[in-house]
């Protein structure tokens, strides 16, 4: 709220289903309320710039995937990595007043924007010193992140992971402990509790954009 009259640089979140996060017209699923939710922050000091990349509809899964899954393809998440710290990071920062620095550059997404981020955080950390991993589809390409984080070295930043306790009818419980496992996994990584990272799990909590 206050770029346009400051000389201050701000911070980044680059958010991933970019249709779905500031207007409900443009969603597909619904509108996350981004812009009235940072809008409410500015009292309390916290300002970003935040970039929403749109999926490509039918890609989205292979965008959003590190993992080939065996069903259900993808598997291009790097590549899709690679075009958010190469492209387009360089032309936000050539544009907007930023801080550019991986402490003040993060990712943030849901579902498979959730495994990407968490992904990113460790694959692309000289880029990315954040992330927001909200119900992570932590189950896609057969569980494939878990060894992944578990051998990745240990990444400097801050993580915040999240799951609703009613996602997916019949399943919530299978989807709370997926990401009750990375959180443990992440705390033994070295990740300090309310420090390095943030965990939640909110109560009759959905997967859905009115509930991100």
């Amino acid at each position: 709220p206050s770029y346009a009259h400051s000389d201050k640089c701000y911070p980044v979140i680059y958010m991933h289903d970019g249709q779905n996060l500031f207007d409900d017209l443009s969603s597909y699923a619904g509108e996350w309320r981004v812009d009235e939710t940072m809008q409410s922050l500015e009292p309390e000091g916290l300002e970003a710039i935040v970039v929403g990349i749109p999926n490509t509809g039918s890609e989205r899964l292979n965008e959003y995937s590190p993992f080939p899954h065996p069903r259900m393809g993808g598997g291009n998440g790097h590549a899709y990595l690679d075009f958010v710290a190469e492209t387009v990071k360089p032309l936000i920062d050539s544009t907007f007043d930023t801080q550019p620095d991986r402490a003040h550059t993060g990712l943030l997404g849901s579902s498979m924007g959730g495994l990407i981020s968490l992904y990113g955080f460790f694959q692309r950390p000289d880029v990315f010193g954040f992330a927001g991993v909200m119900s992570p589809a932590l189950w896609f390409g057969r569980r494939a992140i878990y060894d992944y984080v578990m051998y990745a070295p240990f990444r400097p930043g801050r993580i915040y992971l999240d799951i609703g306790t009613d996602e997916v009818r019949g399943r919530s419980s299978m989807y709370t402990n997926y990401v009750t496992e990375m959180y443990g996994l992440l705390v033994e990584k070295g990740y300090r509790d309310q420090i390095d990272i943030h965990y939640v799990e909110e109560h009759d909590g959905q997967h859905n954009e009115a509930a991100w």
